[in-house]
């Protein structure tokens, strides 16, 4: 595992896609570039666990009542995050992304043997919204009472989401 720099980025609320104006975006690039498969045990062995392998849905959507890690562990992806006006992310193996409560997320391309894990802090099961209309305002109030993770899911306790989610240096 590499101990890579970490970028931090903040969507805006589009209106449709409420995203997380106070918590950033943390992308971790190649941090799990010599060995994609430990993406899994270190986001449990963190308390990011209820975890699953395969892909990211190619629709917009968000999660209300939880966190997210997805650590790409083969292939390549091309992945909107923030909603329809969000940015591209061109990812790939060893990558990882944590998305704060409400990010929008969206696969728009993927290599043939593209396969990430995704996981929640504690266990968190999770809910999928679309940016419908009838979701507001019920999904505001869930994303702000998300609990901040007591663990960075890749370096633990003293990691950069806890620096920057926690301790907002940044």
């Amino acid at each position: 595992m590499k101990n890579e720099e970490v970028t931090p980025m903040t969507f805006k609320d589009d209106g449709e896609i409420p995203n997380n104006e106070e918590l950033p975006v943390l992308l971790y690039s190649g941090v799990f570039a010599d060995n994609p498969e430990e993406c899994r045990q270190t986001f449990s062995d963190h308390n990011w666990k209820n975890s699953w392998v395969g892909s990211v849905y190619d629709y917009d959507h968000y999660h209300s009542n939880t966190h997210e890690v997805l650590g790409i562990i083969n292939g390549t992806a091309r992945i909107r995050i923030g909603g329809k006006d969000g940015t591209m992310f061109d990812l790939r193996e060893g990558d990882v992304l944590v998305l704060p409560a409400g990010t929008g997320h969206k696969k728009m391309s993927a290599s043939f043997d593209f396969r990430l894990v995704g996981a929640y802090p504690n266990g968190m099961d999770y809910n999928v919204k679309t940016g419908k209309a009838e979701e507001r305002p019920d999904v505001l109030e869930d994303i702000h009472q998300v609990p901040l993770p007591n663990q960075d899911p890749i370096f633990g306790e003293e990691g950069p989401l806890i620096k920057i989610w926690v301790n907002k240096e940044y």
